[in-house]
Formats: C-alpha cells, sequence, structure tokens
C-alpha cells in the first residue's frame, strides 16, 4: 500500500465494497460518482419529494411522509447505512454521516483514529433542525427535536430536546 493519503483511503474503500484491480477501481469511481450527481440534485431541490427520491436512490433508507428542506447533507460515501423512518423533518443545512475519517492525516489514521463506519438511524417523528449535525453510529429517538446547530455523537433517547455541541438533553418531551 502506498504511503500517500488518497491511495490509503481508496483502498479502504474497496475493500469495504469488495472491489480489486483496475476494474474495481473504475467501478468505485463509477459509483461514486452517480452518487454525487444525485446528492447534487437532492441537495440543490427545493421539492421535499424529489430531494427524498434521489437520496432513495443512493441507497439511503428513508420512511413515508418525510420531509427534507434543501441542502440537506447525507453521508456521500455509505448512504446505504443511513436509515430515517416514517414522518421525519430535516432542515436545511443539516448534516448526517455514516463515517468519521481523518482523511489526510495518515499518522492519526494509523494509529488512534481510524476510519469509523456505522449506521445511523432516526426514529420516527424526529426533527432535525437546521445546521445540526448526526455522526456516524447515532441513533435518534422516536420524536426527539435535535436544536438548530447542535452536534450530535452520541445515541438520543426517544421524546427528547438536544442543544449545543456537544449535543445534550435538555427537555425531556
Amino acid at each position: 500500500m502506498k504511503d500517500d493519503a488518497f491511495s490509503v483511503n481508496e483502498q479502504e474503500l474497496m475493500d469495504y465494497y469488495k472491489l480489486s484491480g483496475k476494474s474495481g477501481k473504475m467501478k468505485l469511481r463509477m459509483k461514486f460518482m452517480k452518487s454525487w450527481i444525485l446528492h447534487s440534485l437532492a441537495y440543490n431541490s427545493p421539492l421535499s419529494d424529489f430531494s427524498i427520491s434521489m437520496q432513495r436512490k443512493r441507497g439511503v433508507k428513508i420512511g413515508k411522509n418525510c420531509h427534507f428542506s434543501s441542502y440537506v447533507l447525507i453521508d456521500l460515501l455509505y448512504p446505504h447505512l443511513v436509515n430515517i423512518e416514517d414522518n421525519v423533518t430535516i432542515s436545511h443545512n443539516a448534516m448526517i454521516f455514516a463515517h468519521i475519517n481523518p482523511t489526510a492525516n495518515l499518522l492519526l489514521k494509523n494509529t488512534a483514529y481510524p476510519r469509523k463506519v456505522e449506521n445511523v438511524t432516526i426514529k420516527q417523528g424526529a426533527v432535525i433542525s437546521p445546521g445540526a449535525i448526526i455522526t456516524a453510529g447515532v441513533t435518534i429517538g422516536q420524536n426527539s427535536i435535535i436544536s438548530v446547530g447542535s452536534v450530535v455523537s452520541e445515541d438520543i433517547p426517544d421524546n427528547c430536546v438536544v442543544v449545543g455541541n456537544p449535543g445534550r438533553v435538555v427537555k425531556k418531551i
């Protein structure tokens, strides 16, 4: 394996998606190009139904009666690990990540902070407010509200209001 960050990251993705060789690299790049195009269409659309349709085509699992505002960023590399249940609202500039990765710093990547790839679940009735960030491995409980600009890196129970960075429960509904 080469010592440059691009090669290391590409190899991690190849291994994750069980691809190898030059044809595997081409398949990986085409997969991400398609995902990026669909994401770009969803991200820039003011139409919630269209955004949801594009995200589903990327592999994001999305339930019924959801609402997405424009500028919602859902993990570009692992969209299939994001599960959004029924009646969820996701507001402008919210970000949902199914992976964490110190991409360019090989010292960190190879020691204390390797790539983390985990499912994200947003349970039914949850509200993700503008600018909120949900990180890999998190479950947002049913009917919970993630307030504006909150950063959630741990599971949130059902029926809670979360604020801040790091996100903390301030109220039970």
